[in-house]
C-alpha cells in the first residue's frame, strides 16, 4: 500500500475541497493518505510519503500563496528529485500561468509529475472533483 500526503492551502475552501477529493481518490485506489495543511507539513515529512499532492490557490498575479504555502513548498523542493508528486489548486482569474510555473519548478526540480495537474475556476464542480479524485489514484 503506497503512502499519500495531500498537502494544501486554502482561503475560500475552494482548494480545501479539492483537497478532500484527491484523498477520496487515493483512498478508493487503496492508498494510506494523511491530509495536511501546509503549515501542519513539512520538508523533514517528504521521505515518509511514496507520493504527495501539492494544492495551492492562484494568487496575486498567478503565484503561490506567499506568507505560508510558498515558504513551506521551497523547503520541500530539495526533496522532490524522483519523488512523485501531483499539483492542483482553484483561480478566481488569469489563464493557469501559476501553475504552468508551479510545473516548470517541480520539472526543474526533478519531480515525476504523476499526472496531468487539476485547475477549476472557484469551487470545484462534478467535473473538477472528478479530475482531482483521478490525480488522487494516480498517486495511488
Amino acid at each position: 500500500m503506497s503512502k499519500v500526503a495531500v498537502v494544501y492551502w486554502s482561503g475560500t475552501g475552494n482548494t480545501e475541497a479539492m483537497a478532500n477529493h484527491v484523498a477520496a481518490g487515493a483512498k478508493g485506489a487503496g492508498a494510506d493518505v494523511s491530509l495536511f495543511t501546509c503549515d501542519g507539513f513539512s520538508a523533514d515529512m517528504m521521505d515518509g510519503f511514496d507520493a504527495v499532492a501539492f494544492g495551492c490557490p492562484s494568487m496575486g498575479a498567478e503565484e503561490l500563496e506567499e506568507t505560508e504555502f510558498e515558504p513551506m513548498f521551497s523547503t520541500c523542493e530539495a526533496k522532490l528529485r524522483g519523488k512523485k508528486i501531483a499539483l492542483f489548486g482553484s483561480y478566481g482569474w488569469g489563464d493557469g500561468e501559476w501553475m504552468r510555473t508551479w510545473e516548470e519548478t517541480c520539472r526543474d526540480d526533478g519531480a515525476e509529475l504523476a499526472c496531468e495537474s487539476v485547475i477549476c475556476n472557484e469551487a470545484p464542480d462534478e467535473e473538477a472533483a472528478a479530475a482531482c479524485a483521478a490525480l488522487g489514484k494516480a498517486l495511488a
